[in-house]
């Protein structure tokens, strides 16, 4: 688990009110739902976005 990342009791509280894709749970769901919250907290610095 990496700086900033969810505890286990907070994606506890958080999973069971994520949707469930069309085929079945999504794999890897947790690590995800952490890269989407690290976009928010951190605005995706320039750096490390891809140039065009």
């Amino acid at each position: 688990m990496a700086r900033g990342d969810l505890t286990d009791d907070q994606w506890a509280l958080i999973e069971p009110h994520l949707p469930i894709a069309a085929v079945g749970p999504i794999p890897d769901l947790r690590k995800y739902f952490n890269a989407v919250m690290w976009r928010f907290r951190t605005g995706s610095p320039s750096g490390l976005r891809q140039s065009r």
